[in-house]
């Protein structure tokens, strides 16, 4: 889906790669290796992103290092696309459909990033009636992948819209940290 907004799929690897280890910093030569571009095509997209701020860069001895830039205004959003365009985010939109009834589906950025979430223990969250047994194979494949246990929460709407007037804990905890929706909209999931 990303090829369909940008148009160098160079670009489109180097922002997978940077933007889900944002706290890596990658020499020229370990990206090229990484995104399988050549070098050229490599150093023209990193000089690109570096202008627009959402790399930084740092020269030591002969190396040059990259890493992406966190507080760049646009980090949050593209980090949400690339959410949908690979791993477990891409396998929940392609199957929305077998899915069943899923109002709302996100996931946490820590999670994403690989970091370890303090602020809530769910990396995946499903408001709905979805196909338990399809969402377990999807969990289970993207668990694989990322050789780590992904820990997820489903609840009806009805309990959700419940317990966040009620003013539940975990559910305020939800709504607080950073996420990538999948299904849904942002307003309506955080609205009360």
């Amino acid at each position: 889906m990303l090829k369909k907004f940008f148009i160098s799929e160079v670009r489109i690897a180097l922002l997978k790669l940077m933007l889900l280890h944002p706290d890596e910093q990658h020499h020229v030569r370990s990206i090229v290796r990484e995104v399988g571009a050549e070098i050229n095509a490599v150093r023209r997209e990193l000089s690109r992103l570096e202008k627009v701020g959402l790399l930084t860069k740092r020269k030591s001895s002969n190396r040059v290092y990259y890493r992406v830039n966190t507080d760049h205004i646009y980090y949050s959003d593209l980090l949400s696309m690339v959410a949908k365009d690979c791993g477990l985010g891409k396998d929940i939109i392609e199957h929305t459909k077998q899915l069943g009834d899923v109002k709302f589906a996100m996931i946490a950025k820590p999670f994403l990033t690989g970091r370890v979430s303090t602020v809530l223990d769910v990396d995946l969250f499903v408001v709905g009636h979805p196909d338990m047994t399809l969402l377990k194979v999807l969990v289970t494949r993207a668990e694989s992948d990322k050789s780590k246990e992904i820990n997820y929460s489903v609840m009806t709407l009805e309990e959700f819209n419940h317990r966040k007037r009620s003013n539940d804990a975990f559910i305020n905890r939800l709504l607080a940290q950073g996420r990538a929706m999948l299904i849904g909209n942002e307003e309506k999931f955080s609205s009360i």
